[in-house]
């Protein structure tokens, strides 16, 4: 999904919302290259012709046009598909989608993403979000000074489950923050993932 309510300095899809180029790259992208209008229908034709069981909506972010997305998702999981929305938290789901029965995966942003604090948490989208059930929160952390940051909004807005993602955009970055954080990670009982994606394309777009 194009389009984004924040703008985090280290975003791996800046192509989907940076048109000024305040991210890291500097890069200013263009929104008629980037950004594509398609009805729903021919948007579920070309899901349904990849074969595969589970579809992940991510952006951008997804729920600043959930009510766009609601007939899609609708059918989408009328044919069969399990259905997961990556999300800022930023924005309170409607009713409506929060029942459909999809997996809200919640990336509540820190400090180092260069967002002011009011913008990127906001309490009601928290915590409507963290009463869906089935609603993980993933954070993206550098350095265990982060995972102190993670604490700080468990403790103020039950972000649980929790999982620690390593920022990075290459594999040896992500290879050298999951080793700093690792061991943290573990000892606050919290899970572990790396970036797969970046694992094995680095910052290749299109796969």
């Amino acid at each position: 999904m194009g389009g984004c309510n924040l703008a985090c300095r280290w975003c791996d899809t800046p192509y989907t919302w940076d048109w000024t180029g305040v991210g890291d790259s500097g890069v200013a992208y263009r929104p008629r290259d980037e950004l594509h209008p398609m009805a729903w229908r021919e948007v579920l034709e070309r899901l349904r012709a990849y074969e595969v069981p589970m579809i992940v909506v991510s952006g951008g972010e997804p729920l600043s046009q959930q009510a766009r997305l609601l007939p899609l998702l609708r059918a989408l999981i009328d044919t069969g598909h399990r259905v997961e929305i990556e999300s800022n938290g930023t924005v309170v789901p409607l009713p409506e989608l929060a029942g459909l029965g999809v997996r809200f995966n919640i990336s509540p942003k820190l400090a180092h993403s260069g967002d002011e604090e009011e913008r990127r948490l906001v309490p009601e989208a928290l915590a409507a979000l963290a009463a869906v059930p089935g609603t993980a929160f993933k954070f993206v952390c550098r350095t265990r000074d982060d995972l102190d940051e993670v604490a700080s909004i468990v403790d103020r807005y039950g972000t649980t489950p929790v999982w620690i993602m390593p920022e990075g955009q290459t594999p040896h970055e992500v290879d050298r923050h999951i080793a700093a954080l690792g061991d943290d990670v573990v000892a606050r009982g919290w899970n572990l993932t790396t970036r797969l994606h970046v694992a094995v394309w680095g910052d290749r777009r299109g796969v």
